[in-house]
């Protein structure tokens, strides 16, 4: 591994010779080791060479070097330790960082679920710090996902908010390559393994219990289960919905279970198979008189699939899914839902990654903020048909 001397000493006459010819001798300097620290080549916590060699490598007098190491101090870059010498500081790559105004976020997908409310949050508060906003999305692809971030550490964004593609899960070493490249991860929803970085988290197993809790109190014991994918997700959302029907002596039938395609984002891939499976679990005589769905896309689907079929709700059977608090659409405004305060979560987001940024924080902290949920109840959620 090179030392700061030994990348000083193969970088710094190029360096020098592309600086800005107005700045004075010892703020090149300065600037070239900025530089330096920001791309990764001079690490946090590595000393740097003396000021005689800096000043036979920067071709100057030690008096210059000693006025840069003087500006790279006052910045919160460099710290002087007697009788040791002078060190990169733990934050210095973050604090360079806070001069680039963009700020990314990192979505599964754009247009539907929790995410319209996301955005919208995420880039009012970036807007009000003056950063920029960049929305990736990666489709819930973790290929995809790793190039989007490769693209950001090329373009040195100042930080990003991630809801980590699911299925399958994210690797640890994605997020990873962010950090080392200095720029602060908040991590959205769930967490990656291997990894520590903010967390604003939702509770799964506790929005598959609300759902479960408002489906038993209308004396639901029949219930349907619909994802659009299986994940450790979709495992604690029915944890919590189980242990809610166990609680009342009652069990998920593994036939009332649908679980789609690994990956799937886009819910009109599935239309089909929601429609079959919907058609074959409504046709048994111990049929559900209730279905929960762990995403908003999907529960919509579901609802239009009953309407078609001529069933009515809650009066034949309920309907219950997980969204954002915000309910955009008329449709959305009909069913029933565990809702997440998305916008809230959006804000925070910016918040943490400018705290970051500013070297306010850590960017590896073990930092968790769980979002709070509720149940909104709709218009598809009811008393079960005792006739069904």
């Amino acid at each position: 591994m090179f030392s700061a001397h030994d990348v000083l000493e193969t970088t710094t006459p190029a360096g020098l010779s592309e600086a800005d010819a107005t700045r004075t001798k010892y703020e090149r300097i300065g600037e070239h080791l900025k530089r330096q620290i920001r791309e990764g080549q001079i690490l946090p916590g590595t000393a740097l060479p003396s000021e005689q060699q800096l000043a036979s490598l920067f071709d100057s007098a030690r008096s210059t070097v000693r006025q840069a190491m003087g500006l790279l101090e006052r910045e919160g870059l460099v710290s002087r330790v007697q009788g040791k010498g002078t060190f990169v500081s733990d934050q210095a790559r973050q604090r360079l960082s806070c001069g680039l105004d963009i700020l990314a976020l990192v979505i599964p997908e754009v247009l539907s679920g929790f995410y319209p409310s996301l955005q919208h949050s995420f880039e009012e508060s970036a807007s009000q710090t003056q950063n920029q906003m960049l929305v990736c999305c990666t489709r819930n692809n973790i290929d995809k996902q790793g190039n989007v971030i490769l693209q950001l550490i090329d373009n040195q964004v100042g930080g990003v908010a991630i809801v980590p593609a699911s299925t399958p899960p994210t690797p640890g070493y994605q997020i990873r390559q962010l950090q080392k490249a200095g720029i602060p991860v908040v991590l959205c929803h769930r967490p990656v393994e291997g990894i520590t970085a903010p967390l604003l988290g939702l509770p799964f197993r506790e929005i598959g219990r609300l759902a479960g809790d408002a489906l038993v109190e209308q004396g639901h014991r029949r219930c349907g289960f619909f994802a659009p994918h299986r994940t450790r997700t979709t495992d604690l959302y029915l944890e919590g919905f189980q242990q809610a029907l166990a609680d009342v002596g009652c069990t998920l039938a593994e036939e009332h279970s649908y679980f789609g395609a690994p990956g799937v984002i886009d819910m009109q891939e599935l239309d089909a198979e929601i429609a079959s499976t919907l058609q074959q679990m409504l046709e048994q005589p111990d049929r559900p008189t209730a279905i929960f769905t762990s995403f908003d896309s999907m529960a919509e689907r579901i609802y239009l699939h009953l309407t078609k079929m001529g069933l009515r709700m809650p009066e034949d059977i309920s309907l219950i899914g997980v969204g954002d608090q915000v309910r955009h659409s008329v449709l959305q405004q009909q069913i029933a839902s565990v809702t997440v305060d998305e916008t809230r979560l959006g804000h925070r987001a910016a918040e943490l990654l400018n705290q970051m940024r500013t070297g306010g924080m850590a960017i590896e902290t073990t930092l968790t903020e769980v979002m709070p949920v509720e149940v909104y109840q709709g218009t598809t959620l009811g008393p079960v048909n005792t006739n069904v």
